[in-house]
């Protein structure tokens, strides 16, 4: 911004001052410089604009940060990380704690009409599986989920979800099941359970045995960055 205010000095205001304003010519001149210089800088600001890219990270409160300062999170680091190695992309985090996929599912539109993303991280499903939600209803929400963002040639990346074994064998397998079929289904991106390594560890969880504590975030981004790497590039 500051060298071009200094093109501006240089081509409009200076030359105004060194000559004589006497006459119409003169006049013109300066206002032609003027339109000029504010075309080139506006078209210059459009190309910046254009460039850049929007990734929207759509989860619940894995990735809303619950109980932990926004900036402690994992999607508040992959934002610091991409600044220095994808500086094109800006990340868009609309996670919200509880949300289920039949939550997503109704706001979801209106998401991606606001928002236009490149691409999504759909990180829902584990609150249904909480609540012991039918597979089947689980699976179709995040199924329309996925048609929406593809009608509008929306590159989607979905995460693994898995929930404890207390749910009984059937249903935590079947469970697990359904995101991998998703991703075979569509052809989509499945980053691997990305609560590996941290789910179970008491050390890195808050109080209530679910939610990853802050330093626990920095291994959350360490399990997303290799999926998500170079769908960026």
């Amino acid at each position: 911004m500051r060298s071009h205010l200094l093109m501006f000095k240089l081509i409009v205001i200076e030359p105004f001052f060194l000559s004589p304003f006497s006459s119409l010519k003169a006049v013109k001149k300066l206002l032609m410089s003027s339109w000029l210089f504010i075309g080139c800088l506006m078209a210059s600001w459009s190309a910046s604009a254009a460039a850049e890219k929007t990734l929207l990270v759509y989860g619940d409160s894995l990735s809303a940060a619950y109980g932990i300062e926004i900036n402690q999170g994992w999607v508040y680091l992959l934002q610091q990380k991409m600044q220095q190695t994808n500086p094109d992309w800006k990340v868009v985090n609309v996670s919200i704690s509880g949300e289920t996929t039949a939550g997503g599912l109704s706001r979801l539109q209106p998401t991606l009409d606001k928002y236009q993303p490149d691409l999504m991280l759909l990180e829902l499903g584990a609150n249904d599986g909480l609540r012991g939600t039918s597979l089947n209803s689980t699976k179709q929400n995040l199924e329309k989920m996925i048609q929406m963002a593809q009608a509008k040639k929306i590159k989607t990346v979905l995460f693994e979800m898995q929930i404890p074994p207390n749910y009984g064998p059937l249903y935590t397998r079947k469970f697990t099941q359904t995101f991998q079929e998703l991703g075979k289904t569509y052809n989509l991106t499945v980053v691997p359970f990305f609560l590996d390594g941290v789910a179970g560890n008491s050390d890195l969880n808050q109080p209530d045995g679910i939610h990853p504590a802050a330093k626990a975030q920095p291994k959350l981004l360490e399990n997303v960055w290799p999926t998500l790497k170079p769908l960026l590039n």
